[in-house]
């Protein structure tokens, strides 16, 4: 049977075919970069039931949900806030209908402000691209050193809490494998904390890291008073005689000047800077040399994306980023932050004695799907390679426990 004469039509169908599968890679490549529009946010408390005692004791089950919808399908979460009250006043207006990955325009119209909203922003991006956050921005550190600070119930200023059971629970600390603790440095008589540095040390031996947070920006509420140049500098010597590692904030934040003499004239390391928002202050901070560390705060400062930018610019004035911290589910935005930063330490905040992170965060347990939240290994914590923020968030649970 003799075969159909070729045609200049037939020819310009195959080759229309043959276009057609060498593209088709590039135009499924293509829909998937158009813009993914945020859809919808919530922003909600969750409780989850534990006995009083529990409870009591300082395990972490109260949490403020943020969850953003997206068009393709996906959803974001993080448990870090924020206010819901700005839910259909502010957050909505600003971000539903908008382009999912447009951060910088998104941080501009209040994103910066919202505390963990940007997390779950991130989250949803994250799933989208089937990766974890810190690697989408650059990060390759997939473990971090890990420091407990710990607060004893009780009196806010711990003067109620005796040198020995300082020294008794950073030797358990040590024990555990972690490499350091960090204390309020809030007692009435700011040279007692050095006396009780000393019975730590005696404790722990001379390789265990020891940090002091004096925490000066807010005095009244604790009935602190705002350190004077000469108090500060007596304070920070005589920690560091007794081998203290850091002291933080020994003056009010906005005094970048105190702090750069007392990083002149002592040689314990001065950081600052959980209670600044955007990068403003902390270039103000650097341009006066007043910390050997900045310690942007995880959410509060502004978010992933503005710890990532800050670490940047402190990194072109040789100083390191540490993120201040937070505890259990809230944490795994910190994680992504520090980990694209390269971070030399992660903090995980509050401790309460006798307890280390697993028993307080045990309860979050209850809202993922896989029933782990963090791998802790030597002192270190391994940060999640799942997709997003690095939980395996079980949408019916969070739904049951919201109030």
């Amino acid at each position: 049977m003799r075969e159909p004469k070729p045609t200049r039509r037939g020819f310009l169908r195959a080759v229309a075919a043959a276009h057609a599968a060498v593209l088709a890679p590039v135009n499924k490549l293509a829909a998937a970069v158009k813009p993914v529009r945020i859809t919808g946010i919530d922003v909600f408390p969750i409780v989850i039931p534990i006995p009083k005692e529990e409870e009591q004791a300082g395990k972490t089950n109260r949490f403020i949900v943020s969850r953003v919808s997206t068009d393709a399908g996906v959803r974001g979460y993080s448990f870090a806030g924020p206010n819901p009250a700005l839910l259909d006043s502010r957050i909505r207006p600003a971000l539903v209908g908008k382009d999912l990955f447009a951060i910088e325009r998104h941080l501009g119209a209040g994103l910066l402000e919202w505390d963990g909203l940007e997390h779950a922003v991130w989250d949803a991006i994250g799933r989208i691209a089937g990766q974890p956050v810190y690697r989408l921005l650059g990060g390759s550190k997939d473990r971090l050193r890990l420091y407990l600070t710990t607060v004893w119930q009780g009196k806010a200023d711990q003067s109620d809490v005796s040198y020995q059971q300082q020294a008794e629970m950073a030797a358990r600390i040590r024990k555990a494998g972690f490499h350091g603790m960090k204390i309020r440095a809030w007692r009435p008589n700011p040279l007692d904390d050095a006396a009780a540095m000393r019975e730590i040390r005696a404790a722990t031996g001379p390789d265990f890291h020891v940090m002091f947070d004096r925490t000066a920006h807010a005095p009244e509420s604790v009935g602190q008073k705002v350190w004077d140049y000469e108090t500060g500098r007596k304070t920070a010597l005589a920690l560091q005689e007794a081998g203290a590692y850091w002291l933080e904030e020994p003056f009010a934040r906005t005094d970048y000047g105190s702090h750069a003499r007392l990083r002149r004239e002592v040689e314990i390391l001065i950081t600052g800077g959980e209670g600044y928002l955007g990068l403003k202050p902390f270039h103000e901070a650097l341009m006066a040399n007043a910390y050997d560390i900045v310690q942007p705060e995880g959410a509060r400062s502004g978010g992933i994306f503005l710890c990532r930018k800050v670490a940047i610019l402190a990194e072109s004035f040789h100083v390191p980023t540490v993120l201040h911290g937070t505890m259990s589910l809230r944490l795994a935005g910190w994680l992504q932050a520090s980990a694209a930063i390269g971070a030399p330490w992660q903090e995980i905040v509050f401790i309460r004695p006798p307890l280390l992170p697993e028993d307080l965060w045990s309860p979050g347990l209850r809202v993922l799907r896989t029933k782990t939240m963090y791998t802790i290994e030597n002192g270190e914590i391994v940060v999640p390679e799942l997709p997003g923020i690095g939980l395996d968030v079980d949408e019916e649970a969070v739904s049951r426990f919201r109030v």
